[in-house]
């Protein structure tokens, strides 16, 4: 048997499509493999959003190199879609393959024979891009689903429309299938993946609340979270009906990138902070208990120290749970790249980019304790995963609070209900002993 492993870099829906990719090897009884153990195929699934994903993807193919150097390496996902000859001059790449190629692997490769030179399919990304579908199926517990690709807004930073196309959807019986297959291997918990969820079935006539309906009423899924959702895409009837489900959990992900008005504008975001604002209180409303989490970017050209300390303030009043923090970082084929003078500032110097970074992300861990603070005592649902790290186990609650218990294999997969009872030393909460409850 042909043995295949696989790297993941970049966002869930990226560990999606890989899965999928997987499920695609071993029907053609290929055995999967950890990375780096001998494998006569490696694939690797890049991220381009970043100088540092880019970095980092050189890098494992490097890595996948001197751990095989027979194995016949494949390049594909975002960066090999948007700079395939960079990619292809690596030493060591057998292939680079573009978004759409990605799940056409052997049609186009065949038998995995390394020819004289590196081969190369990347087709143009346009709004005909077919919908690629795909899950996640790496761990026991918990899958992500695959709802959504593309976007069809062009924020001055972003080069994922360039990589991913326009926004495109399965359509609603077909994804209710999939969830069915997910419920049926025994998954407990599905993300809710894609580039722009919010866009989902619009091509189709439907909206994501209709897909949110018609998954509430799927048998063996326990629960249900919604990975990331745009501000102006987050509606009151979406943030009620999460608060009425018993299966959508109350935890949320919006992405800010600033809180500077006049960045958001030169940014193309389709929202200012006011509006962001609403939606934090109609959540906090609604459901006061639930988790915010919030995607932000520093040392974009726009962004001044004034406008930087104007996000801080934003940030640190607004009632939110934790903060992914990126650095700006440039992108080529980006407005903010080829139209810098019309930002109306200057490029950042990158060490007060990781200065402000720094401020952010200690402000982020500021926010998560208090948030784990609030709820101890209370009693939540906790679904446990079967990974021993020095004698514990870990879980998630409903409202996305990390806690921990000492390992139990039998508790792999369950969910729980549980008290909280004080801080742990990993970061996580240590959950009140002999005070589990099974929902099973």
């Amino acid at each position: 048997m042909s043995r295949v492993s696989f790297y993941t870099l970049g966002c869930k829906l990226n560990y999606a499509e890989t899965s999928t990719m997987a499920r695609d090897f071993e029907a053609q009884d290929f055995e999967v493999t950890p990375f780096g153990t001998p494998a006569d195929v490696t694939v690797i699934n890049t991220c381009t959003v970043t100088e540092e994903a880019e970095r980092k993807c050189r890098q494992v193919i490097r890595r996948a190199r001197r751990a095989n150097p027979e194995a016949f390496i494949v390049v594909t996902g975002c960066y090999a879609q948007l700079r395939p000859e960079a990619i292809a001059a690596i030493p060591g790449v057998d292939a680079v393959l573009g978004a759409q190629e990605k799940f056409r692997l052997f049609e186009i490769l065949g038998d995995f024979s390394r020819g004289d030179a590196t081969q190369v399919a990347v087709s143009c990304i346009d709004e005909q891009a077919p919908f690629g579908p795909a899950y996640s199926s790496g761990e026991r517990t918990r899958a992500f689903l695959k709802v959504q690709d593309g976007c069809d807004y062009t924020c001055a930073f972003c080069t994922i429309p360039l990589a991913r196309g326009r926004s495109r959807s399965h359509p609603l019986d077909p994804t209710l299938a999939q969830a069915r297959e997910i419920a049926e291997r025994g998954y407990r918990e599905v993300v809710l993946s894609g580039v722009n969820i919010g866009l989902y079935g619009q091509e189709h006539g439907l909206t994501l609340l209709d897909l949110l309906r018609g998954l509430d009423r799927i048998d063996g899924i326990e629960r249900f979270r919604i990975s990331s959702i745009e501000p102006n895409l987050l509606t009151d009837e979406i943030i009620d009906f999460v608060a009425a489900s018993d299966k959508f959990q109350p935890h949320f992900h919006i992405p800010l990138q600033s809180g500077d008005d006049y960045v958001l504008g030169k940014m193309r975001r389709r929202y200012r902070r006011a509006r962001y604002a609403d939606r934090v209180t109609r959540i906090r409303e609604r459901m006061p208990h639930a988790c915010i989490g919030v995607d932000v970017i520093v040392g974009f050209p726009a962004e001044t120290e004034e406008r930087f300390e104007n996000t801080y303030r934003f940030l640190n009043d607004l009632p939110v749970s934790y903060l992914h923090v990126f650095t700006y970082s440039e992108r080529p084929n980006t407005v903010a790249v080829e139209r810098l003078d019309a930002l109306g500032g200057a490029p950042v110097p990158k060490p007060e980019r990781a200065r402000r970074n720094k401020m952010l992300r200690i402000l982020s861990e500021k926010k998560r304790l208090a948030f784990y603070r609030e709820h101890l005592g209370t009693v939540r649902p906790v679904l446990w995963e079967g990974d021993e790290k020095d004698g514990w186990m870990h879980g998630f609650t409903d409202n996305y609070v990390r806690v921990r218990r000492p390992f139990d294999p039998s508790f792999d997969g369950r969910l729980t209900d549980v008290r909280l009872a004080a801080l742990a030393p990993d970061g996580s909460v240590e959950v009140e002993a002999d005070a589990f409850v099974s929902l099973l």
